[in-house]
């Protein structure tokens, strides 16, 4: 309760009743995009100055590790659950957008933590950086070798042809992916971070302080409002995906918190890494997939992700992981 009582996902709560009530609360695109880039650019610096101070530990090259397993084995574990459920291509664009993370999701845990006077490491910024792309480099290789499949066998027999498919090039995709501009906000400012430390702390008290919680707190009204717009897209899909949408996501936080438990994490770092695996992107994954995997629906993936599993990592996952961390890993 007192998790869900925290004015910042309050303030997600107001946006979704907003939205549903047909309100005319809107936030301006553009002030959308600087409060996204702002606290990727605060939370990167945050994590920069916490990296700075500790250095590099075998927990952090720990946990790092964990996120790269873990920016494998998801996807392809919901690639196998998914393929039985959907066609061919929506299930490879929904597979990468659970295998990727939200930002969002991702921020308002480490709030969340940092609330409760429990930090997780400042280091868990460069996890998330090496969350966000495997996935998506997974989808758009895997989408290649499909078509190729699918052109090599005409349906009543003959000889088979072989096209180039359409979509754009894996090269390009890599490009995209990697070349993201809030991944790149992010990793850049945890190095500026990392390059002052304690001096630039200082100097950016104001900055990644008091003015993050705010700030954070409208961008949620922001999303609540985004969401209760994408709740009507979830209408058309099979009730198993809507179980998929909640169970998924606790299959892999599991999967993490095993993965914390092996390699003996710390509660705030474990429960960070589990909201990671459980969190599905609506940002990154569909601004590739878009143009890389038009084949796909993007009302599926970005439906279930945005309109299900984003609301419910924020106002039940987050507790719900961090409770469990605490339990497991003390």
């Amino acid at each position: 309760m007192n998790a869900l009582l925290d004015p910042a996902l309050l303030f997600f709560a107001l946006g979704v009743a907003a939205g549903l009530m047909k309100s005319s609360l809107e936030v301006p695109p553009q002030l959308s995009r600087f409060l996204a880039l702002y606290l990727l650019m605060a939370l990167g610096l945050k994590g920069g100055f916490a990296l700075a101070r500790s250095g590099m530990t075998l927990d952090i090259a720990a946990s790092l590790a964990c996120a790269v397993v873990l920016s494998v084995v998801v996807p392809a574990l919901a690639w196998l659950a998914l393929r039985r459920l959907l066609p061919p291509f929506d299930a490879l664009a929904v597979a990468a957008t659970y295998g990727s993370v939200s930002a969002v999701t991702f921020i308002t845990a480490m709030h969340v933590l940092e609330q409760q006077g429990t930090p997780a490491g400042g280091h868990m910024a460069a996890a998330m950086a090496l969350m966000e792309s495997p996935a998506i480099l997974l989808a758009v290789a895997s989408a290649q070798v499909l078509r190729s499949r699918l052109a090599a066998a005409p349906a009543g027999g003959g000889t088979p042809t072989v096209t180039t498919g359409s979509g754009t090039p894996l090269g390009t995709a890599v490009r995209e992916a990697c070349t993201d501009g809030g991944l790149l906000l992010l990793m850049g400012s945890l190095l500026v971070g990392l390059a002052t430390g304690d001096a630039g702390a200082r100097s950016m008290t104001l900055f990644t302080g008091d003015l993050f919680k705010g700030l954070l707190a409208f961008f949620l009204l922001d999303m609540g409002l985004l969401t209760a717009r994408h709740l009507g897209s979830l209408r058309g899909l099979p009730p198993a995906l809507w179980l998929y949408g909640v169970g998924g996501p606790l299959l892999h936080a599991t999967l993490a918190l095993a993965l914390a438990a092996l390699v003996g994490l710390g509660a705030a770092d474990g429960a960070v890494l589990m909201v990671l695996a459980a969190s599905a992107s609506y940002i990154a994954v569909p601004a590739v997939l878009r143009h890389a995997v038009p084949e796909a629906r993007p009302a599926v993936y970005v439906g279930l992700s945005l309109g299900l599993t984003f609301p419910f990592n924020l106002v039940l996952g987050i507790p719900l992981y961090t409770a469990a961390a605490r339990q497991v890993l003390g």
